[in-house]
Protein backbone atom coordinates (compact mmCIF):
# COMPACT_ATOMS: atom_id res chain seq x y z
CA UNK A 1 0.00 0.00 0.00
CA UNK A 2 0.99 3.62 -0.26
CA UNK A 3 -0.52 6.94 0.71
CA UNK A 4 -0.05 10.58 -0.11
CA UNK A 5 2.27 12.57 2.13
CA UNK A 6 0.88 15.27 4.40
CA UNK A 7 1.45 18.64 2.82
CA UNK A 8 0.82 17.22 -0.63
CA UNK A 9 -1.67 18.39 -3.22
CA UNK A 10 -3.25 15.08 -4.25
CA UNK A 11 -5.56 13.54 -1.67
CA UNK A 12 -3.84 14.56 1.57
CA UNK A 13 -4.20 17.62 3.76
CA UNK A 14 -1.91 20.32 2.42
CA UNK A 15 -1.56 24.02 1.63
CA UNK A 16 -4.56 23.93 -0.73
CA UNK A 17 -6.78 22.49 2.02
CA UNK A 18 -9.13 24.78 3.94
CA UNK A 19 -7.86 25.95 7.31
CA UNK A 20 -10.89 25.58 9.65
CA UNK A 21 -9.69 28.57 11.69
CA UNK A 22 -9.87 30.95 8.73
CA UNK A 23 -12.09 29.16 6.20
CA UNK A 24 -9.36 29.91 3.64
CA UNK A 25 -6.64 27.69 2.18
CA UNK A 26 -3.68 27.17 4.53
CA UNK A 27 -1.28 28.42 1.88
CA UNK A 28 2.07 29.40 3.42
CA UNK A 29 0.62 28.92 6.92
CA UNK A 30 0.69 25.15 6.51
CA UNK A 31 3.33 23.85 8.95
CA UNK A 32 6.72 22.64 7.80
CA UNK A 33 6.68 18.86 7.46
CA UNK A 34 9.62 16.49 8.01
CA UNK A 35 10.28 12.95 6.82
CA UNK A 36 9.75 11.82 10.41
CA UNK A 37 6.30 13.46 10.41
CA UNK A 38 5.35 11.55 7.26
CA UNK A 39 6.50 8.26 8.73
CA UNK A 40 4.64 8.96 11.97
CA UNK A 41 1.42 9.59 10.02
CA UNK A 42 1.96 6.33 8.10
CA UNK A 43 2.49 4.44 11.36
CA UNK A 44 -0.74 5.88 12.77
CA UNK A 45 -2.58 4.71 9.68
CA UNK A 46 -1.08 1.23 10.14
CA UNK A 47 -2.46 1.22 13.69
CA UNK A 48 -5.92 2.17 12.45
CA UNK A 49 -5.75 -0.64 9.87
CA UNK A 50 -4.63 -3.11 12.52
CA UNK A 51 -1.26 -3.76 10.87
CA UNK A 52 1.35 -4.49 13.53
CA UNK A 53 4.23 -5.29 11.18
CA UNK A 54 5.05 -4.78 7.50
CA UNK A 55 6.77 -7.50 5.52
CA UNK A 56 8.68 -4.68 3.84
CA UNK A 57 8.77 -0.92 3.58
CA UNK A 58 10.10 0.15 0.18
CA UNK A 59 11.01 3.55 -1.19
CA UNK A 60 12.98 5.28 -3.91
CA UNK A 61 14.63 8.70 -3.60
CA UNK A 62 12.63 10.67 -0.99
CA UNK A 63 10.67 7.45 -0.46
CA UNK A 64 13.93 5.70 0.37
CA UNK A 65 14.55 8.27 3.08
CA UNK A 66 11.12 7.48 4.50
CA UNK A 67 11.87 3.75 4.44
CA UNK A 68 15.10 4.41 6.35
CA UNK A 69 13.23 6.55 8.88
CA UNK A 70 10.70 3.72 9.33
CA UNK A 71 13.51 1.32 10.25
CA UNK A 72 14.94 3.82 12.73
CA UNK A 73 11.72 4.94 14.46
CA UNK A 74 9.70 1.71 14.31
CA UNK A 75 12.24 -1.13 14.28
CA UNK A 76 9.73 -3.80 15.32
CA UNK A 77 7.15 -2.77 12.74
CA UNK A 78 8.98 -3.94 9.59
CA UNK A 79 10.95 -7.04 8.69
CA UNK A 80 12.63 -5.67 5.58
CA UNK A 81 13.66 -2.20 4.44
CA UNK A 82 14.41 -1.45 0.78
CA UNK A 83 16.23 1.84 0.24
CA UNK A 84 16.56 2.69 -3.47
CA UNK A 85 18.47 5.65 -4.99
CA UNK A 86 18.50 7.52 -1.70
CA UNK A 87 20.96 9.05 0.77
CA UNK A 88 21.32 9.46 4.54
CA UNK A 89 21.20 13.25 4.01
CA UNK A 90 21.47 15.74 1.17
CA UNK A 91 24.80 17.15 0.09
CA UNK A 92 25.31 20.91 0.14
CA UNK A 93 25.03 20.82 -3.67
CA UNK A 94 21.61 19.16 -3.49
CA UNK A 95 20.41 21.71 -0.94
CA UNK A 96 21.67 24.42 -3.29
CA UNK A 97 19.63 23.02 -6.20
CA UNK A 98 16.54 22.99 -3.98
CA UNK A 99 17.14 26.56 -2.88
CA UNK A 100 17.44 27.84 -6.46
CA UNK A 101 14.17 26.06 -7.28
CA UNK A 102 12.47 27.63 -4.26
CA UNK A 103 13.75 31.09 -5.16
CA UNK A 104 12.31 30.71 -8.65
CA UNK A 105 8.89 30.21 -7.03
CA UNK A 106 9.26 32.81 -4.27
CA UNK A 107 10.34 35.51 -6.72
CA UNK A 108 7.43 34.95 -9.10
CA UNK A 109 5.14 38.04 -8.94
CA UNK A 110 2.14 35.71 -8.94
CA UNK A 111 3.31 33.95 -5.77
CA UNK A 112 1.81 36.64 -3.49
CA UNK A 113 3.78 35.34 -0.46
CA UNK A 114 2.03 31.99 -0.86
CA UNK A 115 -1.53 33.36 -0.86
CA UNK A 116 -1.99 33.08 -4.63
CA UNK A 117 -5.20 31.03 -4.19
CA UNK A 118 -7.03 34.15 -3.05
CA UNK A 119 -5.74 35.99 -6.12
CA UNK A 120 -7.05 33.30 -8.49
CA UNK A 121 -3.60 32.82 -9.96
CA UNK A 122 -0.66 30.41 -9.90
CA UNK A 123 3.08 31.23 -9.88
CA UNK A 124 3.42 29.42 -13.19
CA UNK A 125 6.74 30.80 -14.30
CA UNK A 126 8.44 30.09 -10.96
CA UNK A 127 7.05 26.58 -10.66
CA UNK A 128 7.94 25.85 -14.28
CA UNK A 129 11.54 26.96 -13.75
CA UNK A 130 11.78 24.92 -10.54
CA UNK A 131 10.63 21.81 -12.38
CA UNK A 132 13.01 22.42 -15.27
CA UNK A 133 15.95 22.73 -12.88
CA UNK A 134 14.89 19.64 -10.98
CA UNK A 135 14.51 17.63 -14.14
CA UNK A 136 18.05 18.46 -15.23
CA UNK A 137 19.34 16.92 -11.97
CA UNK A 138 17.27 13.75 -12.43
CA UNK A 139 18.99 12.87 -15.71
CA UNK A 140 22.63 12.06 -16.38
CA UNK A 141 24.69 13.75 -19.08
CA UNK A 142 24.75 10.45 -20.99
CA UNK A 143 20.96 10.15 -20.80
CA UNK A 144 20.44 13.68 -22.06
CA UNK A 145 22.97 13.26 -24.85
CA UNK A 146 21.41 9.96 -25.91
CA UNK A 147 17.88 11.37 -25.78
CA UNK A 148 18.47 14.80 -27.31
CA UNK A 149 22.08 15.29 -28.39
CA UNK A 150 22.37 18.82 -29.76
CA UNK A 151 19.58 18.43 -32.27
CA UNK A 152 18.00 21.62 -33.57
CA UNK A 153 14.24 21.35 -33.91
CA UNK A 154 14.22 22.92 -37.37
CA UNK A 155 17.63 21.64 -38.42
CA UNK A 156 19.09 25.15 -38.63
CA UNK A 157 20.18 28.05 -36.44
CA UNK A 158 17.51 30.75 -36.02
CA UNK A 159 19.64 33.17 -33.99
CA UNK A 160 16.95 33.79 -31.37
CA UNK A 161 15.85 32.90 -27.87
CA UNK A 162 12.86 30.77 -28.70
CA UNK A 163 13.01 26.96 -28.52
CA UNK A 164 15.67 25.73 -30.93
CA UNK A 165 17.29 22.65 -29.36
CA UNK A 166 15.29 19.50 -28.68
CA UNK A 167 16.34 19.51 -25.02
CA UNK A 168 14.93 23.03 -24.63
CA UNK A 169 11.59 21.86 -25.98
CA UNK A 170 11.60 18.87 -23.63
CA UNK A 171 12.37 20.94 -20.52
CA UNK A 172 9.71 23.51 -21.34
CA UNK A 173 7.17 20.76 -21.89
CA UNK A 174 8.06 19.16 -18.54
CA UNK A 175 7.81 22.49 -16.77
CA UNK A 176 4.52 23.48 -18.37
CA UNK A 177 2.81 20.14 -17.72
CA UNK A 178 4.05 20.09 -14.11
CA UNK A 179 2.37 23.43 -13.39
CA UNK A 180 -1.00 21.94 -14.32
CA UNK A 181 -0.99 19.25 -11.63
CA UNK A 182 1.30 20.37 -8.80
CA UNK A 183 1.06 23.06 -6.14
CA UNK A 184 3.84 25.59 -5.56
CA UNK A 185 3.46 25.67 -1.76
CA UNK A 186 3.68 21.89 -1.70
CA UNK A 187 6.87 22.05 -3.78
CA UNK A 188 8.39 24.38 -1.20
CA UNK A 189 7.39 22.11 1.67
CA UNK A 190 8.70 18.92 0.09
CA UNK A 191 12.07 20.34 -0.86
CA UNK A 192 12.49 21.56 2.71
CA UNK A 193 11.66 18.08 4.01
CA UNK A 194 14.43 16.75 1.77
CA UNK A 195 16.86 19.36 3.08
CA UNK A 196 16.10 18.65 6.74
CA UNK A 197 16.41 14.85 6.55
CA UNK A 198 19.49 13.84 8.53
CA UNK A 199 18.93 11.08 11.12
CA UNK A 200 22.61 11.15 12.11
CA UNK A 201 22.28 14.75 13.32
CA UNK A 202 20.63 13.49 16.52
CA UNK A 203 23.64 11.24 17.18
CA UNK A 204 26.56 13.66 16.85
CA UNK A 205 26.52 13.12 13.08
CA UNK A 206 27.25 9.43 13.56
CA UNK A 207 25.16 7.43 11.09
CA UNK A 208 26.17 4.13 12.68
CA UNK A 209 24.74 5.32 15.98
CA UNK A 210 21.54 6.43 14.25
CA UNK A 211 21.10 2.93 12.78
CA UNK A 212 22.19 1.00 15.88
CA UNK A 213 18.68 -0.11 16.86
CA UNK A 214 17.25 -1.03 13.47
CA UNK A 215 15.99 -4.61 13.32
CA UNK A 216 14.97 -4.98 9.68
CA UNK A 217 16.98 -6.71 6.99
CA UNK A 218 18.07 -4.27 4.30
CA UNK A 219 18.40 -4.13 0.56
CA UNK A 220 20.13 -0.95 -0.64
CA UNK A 221 20.20 -0.21 -4.37
CA UNK A 222 22.06 2.56 -6.19
CA UNK A 223 22.69 3.46 -9.84
CA UNK A 224 26.07 4.25 -11.37
CA UNK A 225 25.00 7.40 -13.24
CA UNK A 226 22.91 8.88 -10.42
CA UNK A 227 24.81 12.03 -9.49
CA UNK A 228 21.96 13.46 -7.41
CA UNK A 229 22.10 10.50 -4.98
CA UNK A 230 25.34 8.85 -5.99
CA UNK A 231 26.31 5.25 -5.14
CA UNK A 232 28.78 6.57 -2.57
CA UNK A 233 25.83 7.91 -0.54
CA UNK A 234 24.15 4.50 -0.57
CA UNK A 235 27.41 2.90 0.50
CA UNK A 236 27.41 5.20 3.54
CA UNK A 237 24.18 3.53 4.64
CA UNK A 238 25.57 0.06 3.93
CA UNK A 239 28.77 0.79 5.85
CA UNK A 240 26.83 2.06 8.88
CA UNK A 241 24.61 -1.03 8.86
CA UNK A 242 27.59 -3.37 8.57
CA UNK A 243 29.29 -1.53 11.43
CA UNK A 244 26.29 -2.56 13.54
CA UNK A 245 26.45 -6.13 12.18
CA UNK A 246 23.04 -5.74 10.53
CA UNK A 247 21.80 -7.93 7.70
CA UNK A 248 22.22 -5.88 4.51
CA UNK A 249 22.46 -6.62 0.80
CA UNK A 250 23.74 -4.04 -1.66
CA UNK A 251 23.39 -3.76 -5.44
CA UNK A 252 24.96 -1.07 -7.60
CA UNK A 253 23.16 -1.12 -10.93
CA UNK A 254 24.94 -0.01 -14.08
CA UNK A 255 22.62 2.49 -15.73
CA UNK A 256 22.79 5.59 -17.92
CA UNK A 257 19.50 7.19 -16.88
CA UNK A 258 20.76 9.16 -13.87
CA UNK A 259 18.55 9.51 -10.81
CA UNK A 260 15.51 8.60 -12.89
CA UNK A 261 16.96 5.09 -13.26
CA UNK A 262 15.06 3.90 -10.20
CA UNK A 263 11.83 4.48 -12.15
CA UNK A 264 13.02 2.58 -15.23
CA UNK A 265 12.51 -1.13 -16.09
CA UNK A 266 16.25 -1.89 -16.17
CA UNK A 267 16.61 -5.71 -16.38
CA UNK A 268 19.37 -6.06 -13.77
CA UNK A 269 17.48 -3.77 -11.39
CA UNK A 270 14.25 -5.71 -11.85
CA UNK A 271 16.02 -9.05 -11.27
CA UNK A 272 17.62 -7.85 -8.03
CA UNK A 273 14.34 -6.41 -6.79
CA UNK A 274 12.22 -9.43 -7.75
CA UNK A 275 14.68 -11.91 -6.27
CA UNK A 276 14.72 -10.06 -2.96
CA UNK A 277 10.95 -9.82 -2.87
CA UNK A 278 10.75 -13.55 -3.61
CA UNK A 279 12.92 -14.19 -0.56
CA UNK A 280 10.48 -12.19 1.53
CA UNK A 281 7.58 -14.21 0.17
CA UNK A 282 9.43 -17.46 0.91
CA UNK A 283 9.72 -16.43 4.55
CA UNK A 284 5.94 -16.53 4.93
Amino acid sequence: MSLNNLGGCKGSTGPKSINPDTNKPYGPDFPIITVRDWVKSQARLADVLGISQWAAVIGGSLGGMQALQWAIDYPKHLRHCLVIAAAPKLTAQNIAFNEVARQAILSDPDFHTGHYYQHNTVPRRGLMLARMLGHITYLSDDAMRKKFGRELREGKINFGFEVEFQVESYLRYQGTSFVEHFDANTYLLMTKALDYFDPASEHNNNLSAALAKVAAKFLVISFTSDWRFSPSRSREIVKALLHNKKNVSYAEIKAQEGHDAFLMPIPHYLRVFKNYMQQIEDEE
